[in-house]
């Protein structure tokens, strides 16, 4: 018989413990006792753990570091706090909170995607995708945005963006379009496709994968079936409330080539004049030469920039002949490159299929993404290895690290324990007529605002244990599968609501930095926090009509 016993000291006073046990056969039985003293409450824990959580918030919001170290200061805050209630993590059980599988799966597409753009691949989808779109930009974002959310319902929402993000950013390039719009709608609908089935974002994965969740009938089937229909109702509704949010937004504001050079060479010209002392009369003509030259070279500046806006008015009318002179100009460059890389990935994404079918496979997506990564390193023939190397967003990859041991670290402090176990309790003072409705919507917007702060993993992982106790509680008497369905929902959308709250937010804004053009905090909150309540608002009116007006709980 094994004895548990869960022991908190409010104080450092002596504790004397007494264990009396009693064995049915006459046995050795080996006896492990451990005893951790903690010297705070779980709600002072949890109030600790809101401060952490808040401080790393404001260094990402307003930019005071960059978003890698402010998860690697929060880690360290977070491990201090443990220390000080008396929980001393060892390096060894830090280091295994990190979950090597996402960052393996990363770093192998992210050396794919490196190897696949030498090919002039990307370029050539822009062109294609422009041509297509007949020159039209909404269109052409529509576009993007529906072939995104297709692709990410059933592959890895990361694997999505790496994919995209490239071809979007060289597509905008081209057309003087500002990538930065258009990758965040694209990556919002990649949040949103990815929730549509159990393999599309990893929330799902780890619902399907519950067995006691599929003792209750909620399978690979049953789940994307049901979500499916309701993520096609969202993204109905997602087209036209994009299209509001970027009424007033100029897309057309990235500025040519020849402009940007031009600009910097008056700015050369002004700082050598402004370095020169006139003391004799040859320098003093010298730098009135050169602040005429600034001057005339700012008139030139002038008239290229009225000429660049009639260019951008008459973009749509010329679109033709623009896609005569952009198919001349960016095409594919190495054809056996890109066979070569169509093969690879076309392997490498048919395998993250299979494995999603047949368990018997035994390997990880990380490392299916990993040895894809090889194999084409090997195929490629990569003469100098650390240009590719240089391609690898190794910020991205260590602020995941952090972020992962940020995410535990609070949940040893009790914070998602407390708010699971708040919910609970708001559920069970509900009248019993009003109860599922109640915890349909409450479970839905918990999920999805916890999903937008926190990362929605190690929720949805706390959470599920928690409605499983709920539905079997006979003073509770709920069923398990609207509540199920109500923290996938959630958790999914919800990842939506700030730049952290989804992995493919966070991939694809350091994929866009590395090019130039990476988005703030506050630039993706604008646009992403509307789009997540619009569209938790239209996951919940379908929840409450399947599951309160057709009654589909069974």
């Amino acid at each position: 018989r094994s004895v548990l016993m869960p022991l908190i000291a409010l104080t450092r006073g002596p504790v004397t413990i007494t264990i009396q046990a009693v064995l049915q056969d006459n046995e050795v039985v080996p006896l492990s006792i451990t005893h951790q003293s903690l010297y705070i409450n779980v709600e002072a824990q949890v109030v600790v753990a809101g401060v952490i959580l808040a401080g790393v918030y404001v260094l990402i919001i307003f930019e005071i570091v960059h978003r890698t170290l402010a998860a690697m200061l929060g880690s360290l805050a977070a491990l201090a706090a443990l220390a000080i209630i008396g929980d001393r993590p060892s390096l060894i059980t830090v280091v295994e909170w990190i979950d090597y599988e996402t960052l393996a799966l990363l770093f192998g597409m992210m050396i794919l995607v490196a190897i696949f753009s030498e090919t002039g691949f990307f370029d050539y989808c822009a062109v294609k995708a422009y041509q297509l779109s007949r020159g039209r930009v909404w269109p052409m974002i529509t576009i993007l945005c529906l072939i995104a959310a297709i692709l990410s319902a059933f592959l890895d929402n990361v694997t999505t963006m790496m994919l995209f993000t490239p071809v979007t950013i060289r597509l905008c390039e081209v057309l003087n379009l500002d990538p930065r719009h258009v990758l965040i709608a694209e990556v919002i609908f990649t949040n949103i496709g990815g929730a549509a089935t159990a393999v599309g974002d990893p929330p799902n994965v780890i619902i399907v994968s519950n067995q006691d969740l599929r003792k209750k009938g909620i399978d690979f089937a049953a789940f994307t079936g049901f979500m499916l229909l309701g993520i096609c109702l969202v993204l109905l509704t997602s087209f036209p409330f994009l299209r509001l949010l970027y009424w007033n937004k100029k897309l057309y504001n990235k500025e040519p080539i020849e402009i940007v050079e031009l600009k910097h060479e008056i700015l050369v010209w002004r700082q050598t004049a402004q370095r020169i002392n006139p003391a004799s009369r040859e320098e003093t003509a010298v730098k009135c030469l050169l602040m005429q030259k600034v001057l005339n070279l700012e008139s030139l500046l002038r008239k290229k920039l009225k000429t660049f806006q009639r260019q951008i008015s008459q973009e749509d009318k010329n679109w033709e002949t623009n896609i005569q002179q952009l198919q001349k100009k960016h095409r594919i460059t190495d054809k056996t490159l890109l066979v070569k890389c169509i093969t690879v990935l076309g392997v490498v994404i048919f395998i993250f299929f299979l494995n999603s079918f047949v368990p018997s496979i035994h390997l990880d997506l990380g490392w299916i993404a990993i040895l894809g990564a090889l194999w084409l390193l090997v195929l490629a023939d990569i003469q100098d290895f650390e240009i590719i190397l240089h391609r690898v967003e190794w910020a991205t990859l260590l602020f995941f690290a952090a972020l992962f041991v940020l995410m535990e670290a609070l949940a040893q402090l009790q914070l998602l324990d407390y708010i699971g176990a708040q919910t609970a309790a708001l559920i069970k003072a509900v009248p019993e007529d009003q109860r599922l409705t109640i915890a349909i919507i409450l479970v839905m917007w918990v999920s999805a605002l916890a999903s937008s702060l926190i990362d929605n993993i190690p929720f949805t992982a706390t959470m599920i244990p928690v409605l499983i106790n709920l539905s079997r509680d006979d003073d509770v008497n709920l069923p398990v599968r609207p509540l199920i369905f109500a923290l996938a929902m959630g958790a999914c959308l919800g990842g939506n609501g700030t730049l952290i709250g989804a992995s493919a937010n966070v991939v694809c804004a350091g994929i866009a930095e590395q090019h130039g053009y990476g988005f703030s905090f506050m630039e993706f909150f604008r646009l992403g926090f509307p789009m997540m309540l619009m569209t938790c608002t239209i996951g919940m009116c379908y929840l409450l009509a399947t599951h309160i007006g057709l009654g589909w709980n069974t």
